[in-house]
């Protein structure tokens, strides 16, 4: 087999680039193509063809295509969500190359086009994960009337919700390295591992829904440390 450079078409002819999206949803069987499945089989990438003829949609056209049904109006809270799954997926901080389909709902490119950047997507990614930190201390104060059968202890005030938001789920994971605190069990290297995020000191016995009260557990554990407190 010959050793051959795959070709570029930076650079390359309005034609050029027009014949590649062409040649794409031919290969796909189709007549039209949308952002994330031409990154998958173009020769370019799909903010290049976005910022040589304005538009996804009017690339298509110029093409002799029809238009993609991508969806219109897509939120920044829907890119976030994926950027979440994916970061769990890989269990690290994607990288720009890896933000396409299958793994990825949504091309690099929806993110440049969005926010400037890739860099400037995990930026306002991050802005928007630790959001909700700041609406967890506003949480009007929760009256407890019932007394812990066990422990005896009233807690009347409480400054947060016992339920444990998405976001808040998401930076605990991270911040534990997607890893059981207790045995080190990591989905990542090891098929079937369930991760938890729980209170170290239970809600029931005065805990709050705070970072610093919150562990990665696998479910193993997890169901262990329940009984013990329990002892």
């Amino acid at each position: 087999m010959k050793f051959e450079l795959e070709e570029s078409l930076r650079g390359a002819p309005d034609e050029k680039l027009l014949e590649d999206l062409r040649r794409s949803a031919k290969t796909l069987g189709r007549e039209t193509i949308t952002m994330a499945e031409y990154d998958e089989v173009g020769k370019a990438h799909s903010s290049t063809i976005q910022r040589r003829f304005g538009s996804w949609p009017k690339a298509l056209k110029q093409a002799g295509l029809q238009q993609s049904r991508s969806k219109i109006g897509i939120s920044d809270d829907e890119l976030f969500e994926n950027i979440k799954s994916l970061w769990i997926n890989l269990g690290r901080q994607p990288r720009y190359v890896e933000v396409k389909v299958p793994n990825s709902i949504f091309s690099a490119g929806t993110y440049e086009n969005r926010f400037g950047s890739w860099s400037k997507a995990l930026g306002r990614f991050v802005e928007w994960v630790n959001s909700d930190s700041s609406e967890q201390s506003k949480v009007s104060i929760e009256e407890q009337s019932t007394v812990d059968a066990t422990s005896q202890i009233s807690v009347e005030k409480r400054r947060t919700r016992r339920e444990i938001s998405d976001r808040q789920r998401f930076r605990i994971l991270v911040r534990d390295g997607f890893r059981c605190k207790s045995c080190g069990a990591s989905p990542l290297i090891q098929l079937g591992v369930e991760l938890h995020v729980d209170h170290i000191l239970p809600w029931s016995k005065g805990g709050e829904t705070t970072d610093d009260n919150l562990e990665s557990k696998c479910k193993q554990c997890n169901l262990g440390k329940g009984n013990a407190f329990n002892v």
